[in-house]
């Protein structure tokens, strides 16, 4: 499944950086890809990836999380 959140607060490659490798820590997901200027983070995973576990992860990661679809 492929799931695409908004995050708020990244405004730079190093921030960029820091969600991609937050949300490909997730288990079950195979892929995590950030784009800075959309604000948003595309990520590829298996079906037991929760919303929830996403969106923790970024938060845990200092950012903020406006939606995931």
């Amino acid at each position: 499944m492929t799931k695409t959140l908004t995050v708020e607060g990244m405004m730079c490659v190093h921030c960029q950086a820091r969600v991609e490798k937050a949300l490909a820590e997730v288990p079950g997901v195979a892929a995590a890809v950030v784009d800075l200027e959309a604000k948003t983070a595309t990520v590829t995973a298996d079906e037991s990836v929760t919303d929830e576990a996403l969106t923790a992860a970024v938060t845990n990661a200092g950012y903020e999380v406006k939606s995931v679809g």
